[in-house]
């Protein structure tokens, strides 16, 4: 394909992830965050940018401002009230409550005949079971109100990129979806599966189960993404030691034996809450499975993950750094991060995977899209 075949609009567009997966085939006509260091990232990523970011809350953008009729509007509404570490407020709470601003767009497009063809809707897997799911019954029934038929696919980075990074991707579409584009796909996890099961009966007749298939397998570990070790600042002894007597016994003992191997072993560190005796305690838990926990914005003590290395008698310990971090979602080596390491890790930790969104694109939006643009009255009003 030459030159841009479709358009879209992004909201809570961070620093464009979505739009760097979506690639050249498509042409971003509108794409809008309200946070200023993600507006500057955007910004200082892509030189069109003044011609169709705009900064500012969803809620005080209109319909008649969005231009054009775009084919997908993408949205990466804020998580925070679904996250199982968050207040799991749902779409009652003040964060996820953004994700009605963004709907509020659609439905005067929809007045105006500008109804995007299709929809992602992407969020932590908490939104499938959210307030026991009534949540994304909730989205499911907003989507049907406006003639949409959706599914959902729950995807894990960790199959694109060493990172484990589980995400919901929810697809809508104006029209019947294609039969060669629905079917099995290892992306109907359990959570998936019990989330439409949990539909009412009119809303279930909306369901569409979408075919994706699985990725070929990744061919690159944690270690293959990490800086050189002689241009990185390690921790003293000392400070290594004050995480190492965060971990439980168990972690304990495996980081011993890995010290004392020949190979130099290569792991990730985070800290998580534990009940222990009924007491919740601060650990920290070590992988080495070729795995970098999720990446978070850098707001708790949770937030920054460490790298661990073992061996050849000896364990060091180091804060994974920026740009490891973007590399961990699948940003090129160009893509320019905020100066400062916190802001940087705030873009990368509150984005999407790069990979995921494209090998979405390519198997499942792109083929949507090339079918005829038409929607039969009866579909429309099922």
């Amino acid at each position: 394909m030459s030159g841009p075949g479709y358009t879209f609009y992004e909201f809570f567009a961070g620093g464009g992830m979505a739009r760097l997966g979506l690639g050249e085939a498509w042409a971003c006509a509108f794409a809008n965050d309200f946070d200023p260091v993600k507006a500057a990232t955007y910004r200082a990523n892509f030189p069109d940018a003044a011609e169709h970011f705009h900064e500012g809350d969803v809620w005080r953008l209109s319909a008649s401002g969005l231009p054009g009729h775009a084919d997908l509007a993408w949205a990466s509404s804020p998580c925070q009230d679904f996250s199982l570490a968050g207040a799991r407020a749902g779409l009652s709470g003040g964060r996820s409550s953004a994700f009605f601003g963004f709907w509020r767009l659609v439905e005067g497009l929809a007045a105006e005949d500008r109804g995007p063809r299709s929809i992602v809707i992407e969020n932590v897997s908490g939104l499938l079971t959210s307030h026991g799911g009534r949540d994304f019954a909730a989205l499911g029934q907003a989507l049907a109100d406006e003639g949409y038929s959706f599914g959902a696919l729950e995807i894990d980075a960790a199959g694109f990129l060493p990172q484990s990074r589980p995400r919901v991707f929810v697809v809508a579409t104006r029209a019947p979806p294609p039969p060669a584009l629905t079917g099995d796909s290892p992306f109907h996890t359990r959570a998936v599966k019990a989330a439409a099961a949990g539909l009412p009966p009119a809303l279930a007749a909306r369901w569409v189960w979408w075919r994706l298939a699985a990725p070929p397998a990744r061919n690159a570990d944690l270690a293959a993404l990490l800086e050189p070790d002689a241009d990185v600042a390690w921790h003293p002894p000392e400070r290594t030691e004050r995480w190492l007597a965060l971990m439980a016994p168990l972690h304990r003992v495996r980081l011993e034996a890995l010290r004392t191997r020949r190979e130099r072993q290569v792991g990730a560190v985070y800290r998580r809450m534990r009940t222990e005796d009924g007491v919740r305690v601060q650990r920290a838990e070590a992988r080495f499975d070729g795995l970098a926990g999720c990446l978070r914005t850098p707001r708790g003590g949770s937030s920054r993950q460490l790298i661990v290395v073992a061996g050849e008698g000896r364990v060091r310990t180091r804060l994974l750094t920026p740009r490891e971090a973007a590399r961990l979602m699948g940003l090129p080596e160009a893509y320019r991060l905020p100066p400062a390491a916190t802001s940087a890790l705030h873009v990368a930790g509150d984005g999407v995977a790069v990979p995921v969104v494209r090998w979405l694109a390519a198997q499942l939006l792109e083929p949507l899209l090339a079918e005829p643009a038409v929607i039969s009255a009866e579909w429309a009003a099922e």
